[in-house]
């Protein structure tokens, strides 16, 4: 189960929201976030908020559908109560845990629910996550049937002695089998990748890039390994029984991704992403890092609305009750103030191509532009055109681009 939930102030039980979350909404997307927090197994390096059959203490898998709908209807509700302007969905994103562990009539059934209270505009993009082994042909069918547009695998790699050392379950022989499936039923298709894993070779993580290139997505995400406080992985290398993550090879394997991603038609859009053209792009993610709105249904989602954040109770159980009692699952909420809200907005869009406009930032940071460009961090044409965004060496170093940025 992951950590502690931040500290914040007390989420008020009729869940309405400040005049801040209101003020430009209507210039903001909305999006929606559905955790489904199940899983058969817990994975060794894993520290979110999932729940295997043992840990559930009451709260049931089959219950879970009717509780995220009692959640959208709650959520509509007071965003229309807080003065908020009616908007549809742009996107939806199932994740979790492993959301296909549900049927997918129950997936279908709350994406139905989320049409009914909230809207969703047409051509909106719908994903959920999944297990290789936790879908077949019929069931991928059956969500693009009910409305879903796109699913997001689990990949990770390709070699099983790295796949045994991340307690991954799946055959990796049956990725290309479920992306040709999700394509017969007419789904977008995105692979996920984890590198730096323990024992984990270069010529390994080649391995499995060249993998997943054959496979043929439209999307795939790459995530350096991060050895979490309170997980298996932790505590193995704490005791020595696993070596921890080599930051030099880390930044080898991130390089090695972008140049055989590049070579194979992929273009970066986020220092952790890349797509086949700028239709295969995430949308629901680019809303994170662009800080669009977003509500988040289920336990332990966080929300963001106009700079107010607010998360769930963490266990099915305690967000069940909530629910059953018709008051807002959120336990906690913080506002961010004109400072924050900035560090943030150049935190999170400095990592998208795109970048930041270099007139949008205060005089510091842009005082730090030209030794940026000198240390091959930032593209000086892009720097000259107005823009800053990040060089393969600055992404790879995207953290300290920012706080030369907002020094």
């Amino acid at each position: 189960m992951a950590g502690p939930l931040p500290i914040g102030d007390p989420a008020p039980a009729d869940g309405l929201l400040p005049a801040q979350a209101v003020d430009g909404a209507a210039e903001r997307a909305l999006g929606l976030y559905v955790h489904v927090p199940f899983c058969r197994v817990r994975c060794g390096y894993c520290d979110f908020n999932t729940y295997t059959a043992t840990e559930l203490r009451g709260a049931t898998q089959a219950d879970y559908a009717a509780q995220a709908i009692g959640e959208l209807r709650f959520g509509a509700a007071a965003l229309e109560a807080s003065g908020l302007p009616p908007r549809e969905l742009g996107t939806v994103f199932f994740g979790g845990g492993t959301p296909t562990l549900l049927p997918a009539a129950q997936l279908v059934e709350m994406l139905a629910a989320a049409r009914r209270e909230f809207g969703i505009r047409p051509g909106a993009e719908v994903t959920t996550e999944a297990n290789p082994d936790s879908v077949d042909a019929a069931y991928l069918a059956e969500l693009r049937d009910g409305g879903f547009t796109r699913v997001s695998f689990g990949m990770q790699s390709a070699v099983p002695s790295v796949l045994a050392t991340l307690d991954r379950t799946h055959d990796p022989e049956r990725v290309p089998l479920v992306v040709a499936w999700a394509r017969e039923a007419g789904l977008d298709v995105s692979l996920d990748l984890i590198y730096s894993t323990p024992g984990e070779r270069l010529a390994d993580w080649r391995t499995s890039l060249e993998a997943a290139i054959v496979a043929a997505p439209d999307h795939l995400s790459a995530y350096s390994l991060i050895v979490e406080d309170g997980t298996k992985l932790a505590r193995q290398v704490r005791r020595g029984e696993l070596a921890a993550p080599d930051d030099d090879l880390a930044a080898d394997m991130y390089e090695l991704a972008d140049e055989l991603l590049a070579e194979a038609g992929f273009a970066w859009y986020e220092v952790s992403n890349w797509a086949r053209g700028d239709e295969h792009r995430s949308r629901h993610n680019l809303g994170y890092w662009r800080g669009d709105d977003w509500w988040g249904v289920g336990p332990g989602a966080h929300s963001h609305v106009g700079g107010v954040r607010w998360w769930n109770a963490k266990h099915p159980a305690a967000y069940a009750d909530r629910i059953a009692a018709g008051v807002s699952p959120a336990v906690g909420r913080e506002t961010l103030d004109a400072a924050a809200r900035e560090t943030e907005r150049v935190l999170l869009g400095i990592r998208i191509r795109e970048g930041l406009e270099i007139a949008s930032l205060p005089e510091p940071g842009r005082a730090a532009i030209a030794g940026l460009i000198a240390e091959e961090l930032v593209e000086p044409r892009a720097a000259l055109a107005g823009r800053l965004t990040l060089t393969r060496r600055g992404r790879l170093l995207a953290d300290a681009v920012v706080r030369r940025l907002l020094a």
